[in-house]
């Protein structure tokens, strides 16, 4: 009788196990960095090849209308995580460019997160690679350990990865809240000009050839121990051993894992063993790696038993950038953005449509395919439906749009009606409605570089070298009589060829009026 009582109870917990892990699937979201609309082989690329990220698409659904919320990494990031348009951060007067090396962290950590809608349904949660959204309170970042708040605050069990952006400076890494080989007698210093007067120098770094594009110069001294660990060609197998082992420690558990990888974003150092592995130069070989990465992931969760228990979205927080390395993959007959007209940083699609693809076996039909209007802060709510949380979760104040029958159900339905892009010019704060995109000012408002010694290409002379088509261009620079505003129907022109805000001034100006309604909503509420 005992054996028998004891054999049920076995069988019993084994049962609601099996219920319960088909109630919480495990969550991993792969947020690419600066990789762009025609960057994998899933997408049209012939010059790179991305098996692995090409097979998420056979198993899983791919969109084709996907954007980031901001064509740049921070502001991005910050709608990603919190569910908010980037117009609201920063108390309402938004975050619009990268953010600075002393920045203080712009997240509220009173803010419902992604990371938090986990952790509040029991979920194991880590966040691993890119956070570039600061770390501390009060006006600056000094950087002295430990590190607070920061990710840790605002839902995430664990972190370690870049702190800001592989380009710039620390150039260390993070684990939770201090840095990796942190030592006390020999902490991070900023090389202000109070530590300048005292002879202190940056610590070495690693410097890279031109065609890797711009790595910036140190502007920290001391830490020499964490600066020594700190290896471009290494941070990429570094995270990917880092989310293997923690998805093994984490099995048994429903887990929640933000993958915000620094490949694909210069300067393009991939391990040794992917250089010339592809035909579109560093740029492309960066991708590779990429490609390897998330394999490596895959492979965990097969290895783990995971898989059919496993919602994988995989996207990229903007669109690509064309910098020498993209240039130099440019000429290799690569198309970064694929035909679309534009760059990382700016208001044109190729700032923003990005690559999104969600796998999850038996819920996700497989080799389908989406064409709806969707955007990354879509995830707050998307999570939230997902763990049966939307009558005890508030989404007031959030933008997040719940797009999960979009994932598991019919394709066609339009669960977007608008939404705001964000590039670096505020100015061109830019409105998409239905098929149609808004755009308040003349050219990208994003990067306009157009010589040789230029770091960022972008707007009209980065169009040119692309020879993309646009009624308001010629010979790389915009028209003197172009409009000052510009609207495009995506549906019938996608590639933005052909402005027709003139045809159509009773719509301009409802746009625009509906970009000034919601700023004024964000000002108001945050005058309160």
């Amino acid at each position: 009788m005992i054996k028998y009582t004891h054999l049920l109870v076995i069988a019993c917990m084994m049962f609601f196990g099996q219920v319960q892990a088909k109630e919480t699937p495990n969550v991993i979201l792969i947020y690419v960095d600066d990789l762009g609309y025609g960057d994998l082989s899933c997408q049209g690329a012939t010059k790179v090849q991305t098996p692995n990220i090409d097979q998420l698409a056979v198993e899983g659904r791919k969109f084709s209308d996907a954007h980031s919320a901001s064509a740049v990494c921070t502001p991005s990031r910050y709608a990603v995580i919190t569910g908010e348009y980037p117009l609201r951060a920063n108390n309402g007067n938004g975050t619009w460019g990268p953010l600075s090396r002393t920045s203080p962290m712009i997240v509220s950590t009173e803010t419902l997160t992604i990371g938090k809608v986990f952790q509040n349904k029991g979920y194991k949660t880590a966040c691993l690679g890119k956070w570039h959204l600061g770390f501390g309170k009060g006006k600056s970042n000094d950087w002295s350990v430990p590190l607070s708040p920061g990710p840790n605050d605002v839902g995430f069990d664990y972190y370690w990865g870049v702190p800001l952006v592989n380009s710039g400076s620390p150039f260390v890494y993070v684990e939770n809240k201090t840095i990796v080989g942190y030592e006390e007698n020999d902490p991070l210093m900023i090389l202000n000009k109070e530590n300048k007067s005292k002879g202190m120098k940056p610590s070495p770094t690693p410097r890279f050839p031109e065609e890797a594009s711009v790595k910036g110069p140190n502007f920290f001294t001391g830490a020499l121990k964490a600066h020594q660990i700190y290896d471009d060609e290494k941070t990429g197998t570094y995270l990917t051993e880092k989310a293997v082992d923690w998805i093994s420690k984490n099995k048994n558990n429903p887990f929640f894992l933000y993958f915000a990888t620094t490949n694909i974003h210069h300067p393009f150092t991939p391990a040794p063993r992917f250089k010339g592995t592809s035909q579109a130069g560093l740029y492309g070989d960066y991708i590779h790696e990429l490609d390897w990465m998330v394999g490596e992931i895959v492979k965990s969760l097969e290895k783990n038993k995971l898989t059919d228990n496993t919602l994988i979205v995989f996207t990229s927080d903007n669109g690509g950038m064309l910098n020498l390395g993209g240039r130099i993959a440019v000429e290799e007959g690569h198309k970064i953005n694929g035909d679309l007209l534009g760059f990382k940083f700016g208001a044109w699609e190729g700032g923003h449509r990005v690559p999104f693809i969600a796998k999850w076996p038996g819920k996700i039909p497989a080799g389908t395919e989406c064409h709806e209007l969707i955007c990354s802060v879509d995830m707050l709510a998307t999570f939230v439906a997902l763990t049966d949380q939307e009558k005890t979760l508030s989404l007031k104040g959030k933008d997040s749009k719940n797009i999960l029958p979009l994932f598991t159900g019919d394709p066609s339905i339009a669960v977007r009606k608008e939404l705001l892009l964000a590039p670096k010019s505020g100015k061109h704060l830019s409105l998409r409605q239905g098929d149609w995109m808004y755009i308040p000012g003349k050219g990208s408002g994003g990067f306009s570089g157009s010589k040789p010694s230029q770091h960022a290409w972008g707007g009209p002379a980065g169009a040119n070298l692309l020879k993309s088509k646009n009624s308001d261009i010629v010979d790389g620079k915009i028209k003197t009589d172009a409009p000052k505003t510009q609207l495009y129907n995506l549906k019938d022109d996608k590639y933005q060829t052909s402005n027709v805000v003139n045809q159509h001034p009773d719509l301009a100006k409802k746009m625009m009026q509906r970009i000034t309604e919601i700023r004024t909503e964000v000002k108001q509420k945050n005058s309160l």
